[in-house]
């Protein structure tokens, strides 16, 4: 036994054990085990950081899958699992919220309806708003530290980068053509998005369009082809496992992380809650952005690690993809599970606080698109994405909920003037992703970044 702990990678073994107090605690409450009573604000400490604990293990079976499936659908499926634990805070206020509405609270909108679209558009604003920008900030420095260090791997303009295609360079990550797929699932969900505004409920017809568009993505992930993947560290210690011992790892891993959120996702959820009234903190703003913080951490640190290492298009690729999920099928997926807890085939109801975070959502993610178009990034355009989103951020915090509504409609006039006046001027380029992500031959594209095409970007 003892010899078995000791192959085992030392930052398995700590994410397992970091997990273990919150989960018992769930399983406790649920089944009637003996277990202490914690305050609230140390109950949201231990269960928040039981569920980053197992979505770091979810990340790192979903990186060590991708031995066994094509890289498309591997980068999805880690994008996909990273964001479980939001997935699962969401489903929480969602299901409370058919509770709530099908006890009858005299035609008003319950208050616990509020909090499930506030995790989903704050997460949705933190990944765009901080984790892109996080992703070329790190980039950068890696590129610059490599320079300093005279290694030239993967580097653009060095000689050590073999003759391949630039990954990095100063203040800017590419993205490989193949990618197209991402960008434009991603940007025909957003134009559908920005109907959601107006809307009063989102209904079962809104939940068949946006899985419909996620179910599409899937299947043009599934035809690009094969290639060997690049682990690093517990993954790439489950990859190497022969056949049989991978994949018992791998489905081990998502089964105990998996059944780890479960146990821990809705006590989190209360924690915040509860933590929020005995500090007279808006519950709204606790989970709209301090439990987003905690589901979207690993993601944020893997996508880090990729960056660090010199590969910042799959870092960047699996927030992108992480979005898609978010802005597809998680949004799909919030009216199936009112309707199933109110037991009704009515909609999500929506108030006048969510119609103003789906607007300003949905507009950050058409001007994120827009950045993307010709499938890279600059330091100009990530300082732009940090800017706005900083700049609602501070408001909803410190100022006034109608002075935050008119931050909110502003910003959302920015983000979309700016999204438009991008892509009218890189038509060219909108029309390539257009077709490379939707109808050309995945196996034609390239799967890495391709050289600088020159223009004004």
């Amino acid at each position: 036994m003892a010899l078995v702990l000791a192959r085992i990678p030392a930052q398995l073994i700590v994410a397992t054990a970091s997990a273990l107090p919150g989960s018992y605690l769930g399983a406790a409450a649920y089944l009637g085990l003996p277990g202490p009573h914690l305050p609230a604000a140390l109950a949201a400490v231990v269960y928040g950081v039981a569920v980053v604990g197992a979505a770091f293990i979810l990340s790192w079976a979903a990186e060590a899958v991708q031995v066994d499936i094509n890289a498309g659908l591997a980068l999805a499926l880690l994008a996909l699992l990273a964001i479980l634990p939001e997935y699962a805070v969401d489903f929480v206020f969602t299901y409370q919220c058919g509770g709530a509405y099908s006890g009858g609270q005299g035609g008003s909108v319950p208050e616990v309806c509020s909090l499930a679209l506030a995790n989903m558009t704050g997460a949705n604003r933190v990944l765009v708003g901080v984790g892109w920008p996080l992703v070329v900030l790190v980039a950068t420095l890696a590129v610059w530290k490599a320079r300093r260090g005279g290694s030239g791997a993967g580097v653009s303009g060095d000689p050590g980068n073999g003759g391949q295609s630039e990954t990095t360079r100063i203040g800017e990550v590419r993205l490989a053509p193949a990618m197209s797929v991402e960008i434009a699932f991603l940007g025909i969900a957003t134009l559908y998005s920005l109907t959601l505004a107006l809307k009063q409920t989102l209904t079962l017809w809104d939940s068949l369009i946006f899985i419909g568009i996620f179910a599409g993505y899937a299947w043009r992930l599934a035809k690009i082809p094969p290639s060997e993947p690049d682990l690093l560290g517990v993954s790439a210690w489950v990859g190497e496992q022969p056949k049989k011992a991978r994949r018992s790892w791998v489905i081990a891993m998502f089964g105990v992380a998996a059944l780890m959120i479960l146990l821990t996702a809705e006590h989190f959820a209360e924690g915040l809650v509860s933590t929020g009234d005995q500090l007279g903190v808006s519950k709204f703003l606790l989970v709209q952005w301090i439990a987003p913080l905690a589901s979207e951490s690993p993601e944020l640190i893997v996508a880090c690690l990729y960056a660090w290492r010199l590969k910042a298009a799959d870092s960047l690729g699996t927030l992108l993809s992480s979005k898609v999920n978010q802005w597809t099928l998680l949004v799909g997926s919030l009216p199936i599970v009112f309707g199933l807890s109110a037991v009704t085939t009515d909609g999500l109801p929506l108030d006048t606080e969510q119609r103003f975070e789906l607007l300003i959502t949905a507009a950050q993610s058409l001007f994120a698109v827009a950045l993307l178009i010709d499938k890279r990034i600059t330091s100009r355009g990530a300082g732009a994405l940090l800017g706005l989103f900083l700049v609602q951020f501070l408001v909803s915090v410190f100022a006034s909920s109608q002075a935050n509504r008119i931050t909110i409609i502003v910003l959302s006039a920015v983000y979309l003037l700016f999204a438009v006046v991008r892509l009218v001027h890189r038509r060219r380029d909108l029309v390539d992703v257009l077709r490379d992500g939707t109808v050309a031959p995945l196996d034609k594209l390239p799967t890495e970044p391709v050289a600088d095409t020159g223009g004004d970007r």
